[in-house]
């Protein structure tokens, strides 16, 4: 049996640069005599190695599910890569990333500005929607705010629950609307459901924010590139500023709208696609962990509504 030398001389750095007090003969003498034991060529038999204990089986796929009432498997830990540095080392890639970081946050800072400072282009529709106190004109929705954020959500008429996805921004931004309105911020939910489906849907989520129905048609969907018609589901829609496949009738986008003292309304502002994941604040955090948001090339296929995860 050979010792590992560096194990055996395993001391404190302060304890490695003072040098060592001579220790007692006796104690010399069984130290020796220990060491020349494990290291003798005349070694004990070890007793056999104990019976090595097979991996769990990885989880059954979804097509194969466990029988009724047992439990998944645990996953196998996953094999760590990261590299392993001195506190000085990690620092000093963290004040690195740092400059980047705040680069990052002043050209956010100017993108905001650009974005406030677009130009507008008035609404010439009158819309007019379902809601829980009856029908709405879009004017109406600001309440007594001059501006006004709409979530386009995604929710088939045909269907008895709301888009997962946007289900998940959901989760993210009903608490906002309570600290918008002290910002002068209006915040409305939009759907093709009927308001039947969408207060019941709302009711099984527990959420607050206020979500109403532009009718199946969608007309209002539409007209802001979130809806489509079913020829332009099948073909191609313009859809986040170019005309590209949207596979359904419903995307998932923000708009911003600004109503002036004399009640005329315009519109300012819209972003589709990951543009909407400025609302997502669980991203983000996932954006902080080691794995991230751990979705490879298959996106966001983990996501399921808040009560029907495992």
């Amino acid at each position: 049996m050979e010792v590992d030398a560096a194990w055996l001389l395993d001391v404190q750095p302060a304890q490695a640069l003072a040098p060592p007090k001579p220790p007692r003969r006796e104690t010399m003498e069984v130290k020796l005599e220990w060491l020349e034991e494990i290291t003798s060529t005349k070694k004990r038999a070890l007793p056999p190695p104990l019976p090595r204990e097979e991996p769990p089986d990885p989880p059954p796929s979804r097509r194969s599910k466990p029988p009724r009432g047992s439990k998944r498997p645990p996953p196998l830990p996953q094999r760590e890569t990261r590299r392993v540095v001195s506190h000085e080392e990690w620092l000093t890639a963290r004040i690195a990333l740092l400059a980047k970081e705040k680069a990052l946050t002043r050209m956010s800072d100017e993108i905001a500005r650009e974005r406030r400072e677009l130009p507008w282009e008035p609404v010439q529709r009158a819309y007019v929607f379902d809601t829980l106190h009856g029908r709405a004109t879009l004017g109406e929705l600001f309440g007594k705010k001059s501006q006004l954020v709409v979530y386009h959500f995604m929710f088939d008429p045909t269907k008895a629950a709301a888009c997962r996805h946007c289900s998940f921004w959901a989760d993210n931004f009903d608490g906002t609307p309570v600290h918008l309105a002290h910002r002068d911020v209006a915040f409305v939910a939009v759907s093709r459901a009927p308001l039947t489906k969408i207060l019941a849907f709302k009711k099984r989520m527990g959420w607050s924010f206020e979500w109403v129905s532009c009718g199946e048609d969608g007309q209002f969907n539409r007209d802001f590139n979130a809806s489509f018609t079913q020829e332009e589901a099948d073909q191609g829609a313009f859809y986040n500023y170019k005309k590209q496949p949207v596979g359904g009738r419903d995307r998932e986008a923000i708009s911003v709208f600004y109503k002036d003292s004399t009640g005329a309304i315009f519109h300012t502002y819209s972003a589709y696609a990951r543009g909407v994941e400025a609302i997502n604040g669980a991203y983000h955090v996932l954006d902080l962990v080691p794995k991230g948001r751990d979705e490879g090339e298959a996106g966001p296929s983990w996501v399921r509504h808040h009560d029907r995860y495992e």
